[in-house]
């Protein structure tokens, strides 16, 4: 089995409790903003904690229809959060699971590093292409910019 991996890195002018707790909504947030990319997401076992089930609803935006991960980890006092595809078209028949480990890091400056470290476990060798993983990429910076403008203009909800 191979891996292939991706690095996110956006700076923020926000406190990391504030991106986390932003991004702790991201299965709200993420449909209001980016629907082309986010139909829908809702949970279909669990309550929104460790070991919740999810079902990502993609829109036209991307080449995926839809898939299930699984909530691993949601850590306040380290500012993490870790979650698993492990189900769906957006495994693109090569992959076991897709995991996605967040991290966002406190700057000296009194904002943030939000980092995300995404791992394809492949069956086999074949790996997604560059141009996926380039694509994916491109996706979650962008995303991650219309949720930070999103919390901006609703700095009460957070």
């Amino acid at each position: 089995m191979s891996t292939a991996s991706i690095e996110v890195e956006v700076p923020s002018s926000f406190p990391a409790e504030t991106v986390f707790k932003v991004f702790n909504h991201f299965h709200d947030i993420a449909p209001k903003v980016n629907p082309q990319v986010f139909k829908s997401i809702e949970i279909l076992e669990g309550d929104g904690g460790v070991g919740t089930i999810r079902l990502f609803t993609f829109g036209d935006g991307v080449p995926f229809t839809s898939g299930k991960f699984k909530q691993d980890v949601i850590d306040a006092s380290n500012f993490t959060y870790n979650y698993t595809f492990f189900e769906g078209d957006n495994l693109m028949g090569i992959l076991d699971s897709i995991n996605h480990l967040v991290k966002i890091v406190p700057s000296a400056d009194g904002g943030c590093v939000f980092k995300q470290t995404v791992i394809y476990n492949c069956k086999g060798e074949e790996k997604p292409s560059a141009e996926i993983l380039n694509f994916e990429k491109e996706l979650y910076e962008k995303t991650y910019h219309a949720i930070e403008t999103y919390a901006a203009a609703h700095p009460e909800a957070f």
